[in-house]
């Protein structure tokens, strides 16, 4: 009896967790699924979905791939330098240095891409130091580089913090016996910390190729309008054409190629789990 009235409250607790998956994901993501399989005549159609082939949007999509692909190596040559930087400091530094890597997330995410465009503009601040070491100034302003300086920006911390938790969980004595042995740091790092670190590197991979993938506020003000990714497209067929259909269409396109995307990486998670040093 006891037991049943212990489910019963777990049951009754769940309850709010239910009706926000329910109103802010199913019933969202069957809205869009109904756009997307359907044409404005109310017949079933796949030329929504298959309407990302379009040279436009196959375009957008290819830039999106390079402005991902390139964050997600960009976030893992910083992040790795950082985490072992990090994993040397007391606990009292560490945790303050931290503080300052995760403080922007706090912030209005809008603001900081706006923050951005005056650093990047052409008499923004950037070009005004280069000009005072006697440099000459850079166009940045409405470029693939400044977009590519928005979402590293943005989304380094994603990437930082899977592996330093990673790193963070590696016995020290591991790392000990391998300098007692002769080991120097960049075989330490090959041998022991990158491989012990894949779990946190992969996780992190996901959280910033994803969101990469799919942004469409920082290339639309940082990229002035000019290039777009699939994210922008998406946007202005839902905001300014009013066109659900093909909107939807783009969507469910652009979400099975990151689902895949995500199965891919969780598959590797799962097979590179307690995986031996090499």
């Amino acid at each position: 009896m006891n037991n049943l009235k212990g489910v019963n409250k777990r049951s009754w607790l769940s309850t709010p967790y239910l009706i926000w998956i329910i109103g802010f994901t199913v019933i969202p993501m069957a809205v869009i699924f109904r756009y997307a399989l359907s044409s404005p005549e109310g017949g079933f159609t796949l030329a929504n979905v298959a309407a990302i082939a379009d040279p436009v949007h196959l375009k957008a999509v290819i830039f999106s791939l390079e402005i991902a692909v390139g964050c997600t190596l960009i976030c893992i040559l910083l992040s790795y330098p950082l985490v072992l930087a990090l994993r040397r400091l007391n606990l009292g530094k560490r945790g303050f240095a931290l503080f300052v890597l995760i403080l922007p997330m706090w912030m209005n995410f809008i603001l900081r891409v706006l923050a951005w465009q005056m650093i990047l503009s052409n008499n923004g601040i950037l070009n005004l130091l280069l000009q005072k070491i006697g440099l000459e100034p850079v166009a940045l302003a409405n470029s693939g580089a400044a977009i590519m300086i928005g979402v590293v920006y943005d989304y380094l911390p994603y990437m930082v913090l899977p592996i330093f938790n990673a790193v963070s969980e590696i016995d020290e004595d591991i790392i000990d016996a391998a300098k007692d042995l002769g080991a120097g740091g960049f075989t330490i790092f090959r041998k022991i910390i990158f491989p012990l670190s894949v779990p946190g590197l992969l996780s992190g991979i996901v959280m910033v190729f994803v969101p990469s993938m799919t942004s469409f506020v920082i290339s639309d003000i940082l990229g002035g309008g000019k290039l777009q990714l699939i994210g922008n497209i998406i946007e202005q067929e839902f905001t300014k054409s009013m066109n659900w259909y093909l909107g939807s269409g783009l969507s469910v396109s652009l979400m099975i190629f990151v689902l895949i995307s995500m199965a891919f990486t969780m598959r590797n998670d799962m097979e590179g789990k307690g995986s031996a040093i090499w």
